[in-house]
Parts: structure tokens; C-alpha cells; sequence
């Protein structure tokens, strides 16, 4: 039974993690199309979505 709830640990930790690496890589995608005024229309939604994943695997 502990062997279960070590797994299920890890396992959600790794989902935080890579919510957060995500998240961070989003942002930064989002950071560089929102140079362009194009690019602005993707890359603030995008940088939003990050944020709101970083937020979401930090809590």
C-alpha cells in the first residue's frame, strides 16, 4: 500500500513539473510573437495560458 502512494507522489510531482515547464515555455513563445503586431493576436493569449499553467502547477 505505501508503494501505491510513493508511486501516485511522484507521479503528481511530475505533472506539476512539467505543468511548470510548460507554462514557462508558453510564455516565452508568447513573449516573442507578441513582438510583432501579427504575432501580438497569438502570443498574449499564449503568454496568458502560460502564466495560468505556471500558476496552476505552483498551487
Amino acid at each position: 500500500m505505501a508503494l501505491w502512494r510513493l508511486l501516485a507522489a511522484i507521479l503528481a510531482l511530475t505533472g506539476r513539473l512539467l505543468g511548470i515547464v510548460l507554462g514557462l515555455v508558453f510564455l516565452i513563445v508568447g513573449l516573442l510573437l507578441s513582438i510583432t503586431v501579427v504575432g501580438a493576436i497569438i502570443g498574449i493569449p499564449l503568454m496568458i495560458f502560460g502564466l495560468m499553467l505556471m500558476v496552476r502547477g505552483l498551487f
